[in-house]
């Protein structure tokens, strides 16, 4: 029987952890009637309440289950990472524990893959999620799809299932990586389920604005050189522009029509090409950055406690 391998990060989700559980048995009982293991792994990310009790309880309910607890929060992204390391089975997915992507859709991602598709997404065609939630979103595969793949779901995915070939590619990527889009950019064509993703119903969303901030700027400066090459233009015309602006002066200057030079002219032209050059140095510091934290040998995450 083929095996698989469900990697579930958790971060302050005593809410939900029950619900889920129940919806896993459920999803397992479905698989072998497919002829297919479920291998389920959990991923404790330094969460501060019950989380990591009701893991243990639900590892001695289901016997087999794999619990792993870091030693602080990393991020959901470092968390999947850690969780790489255990698969073992012939497919995987990474499953959110706050239980927005219905775990219902995974019986129909087995059996595409049972007919030879290495990799499914769920691709939401909705989302009931706040306003702000929708707007951010919107805006993020608006310009995933301008500056990285123009191919990208229009509405974007995070539920998706992928053949083991692919697990030495992700286990080999760099600590900046975006785990929707780097299997999305290895290229294999995706097989698609449309689902609407579902409100939130248990605790609150710890997915702040500035991790959301970070996602983006980490997809756009890790898959794309667009930064870099906008800011190559800009530099190329505002050179081609102050070099004209400059015979002007000085063909001016020749033939003796030179007013006094204005004060408002000369601050507003310095402080314009300052605040270019300060945006330019920001943006190549984005990607020296990234260089310096993946040469420093810093692991992705501290495993603290492994109860298999």
């Amino acid at each position: 029987m083929k095996t698989l391998s469900i990697v579930v990060p958790v971060y302050f989700n005593e809410g939900s952890l029950p619900d889920l559980f129940n919806k896993l048995l459920y999803i397992e009982v479905l698989l072998k009637q497919q002829d297919m293991l479920l291998e389920l792994i959990f991923i404790d990310d330094g969460s501060q309440d019950n989380s990591l009790m009701l893991l243990k309880q639900f590892l001695i309910a289901r016997p087999g289950t794999k619990v792993i607890k870091l030693s602080r929060n990393f991020g959901a992204i470092s968390a999947v990472k850690t969780g790489l390391n255990y698969i073992t089975g012939d497919c995987f997915l990474f499953l959110a524990a706050d239980l927005q992507d219905p775990p219902e859709l995974i019986p129909e991602m087995i059996n595409r893959w049972k007919n030879g598709t290495k990799y499914i997404i769920c691709e939401r065609t909705d989302r009931q999620d706040p306003l702000g939630s929708k707007i951010f979103s919107a805006i993020y595969y608006k310009l995933l799809r301008k500056f990285v793949m123009a191919s990208y779901p229009k509405n974007g995915f995070d539920l998706a299932l992928m053949d083991a070939q692919l697990l030495p590619y992700l286990k080999d990527s760099g600590k900046h990586i975006n785990f929707p889009l780097f299997p999305y950019w290895l290229g294999f064509t995706p097989e698609k389920i449309p689902y609407v993703r579902v409100a939130r119903e248990h605790g609150k969303s710890r997915w702040t604005f500035g991790k959301k901030w970070k996602l983006l700027i980490d997809s756009i400066f890790s898959f794309s050189f667009a930064p870099v090459r906008l800011i190559s233009a800009i530099g190329l015309i505002v050179s081609l522009g102050s070099f004209a602006y400059g015979t002007v002066v000085v063909l001016s200057a020749l033939f003796g029509k030179v007013d006094v030079p204005g004060f408002a002219t000369l601050a507003t032209l310095v402080s314009f090409l300052l605040g270019l050059i300060i945006v330019m140095l920001g943006v190549m510091s984005e990607y020296i950055w990234r260089i310096f934290d993946e040469v420093n040998r810093h692991p992705h995450a501290v495993i603290e406690e492994e109860i298999l």
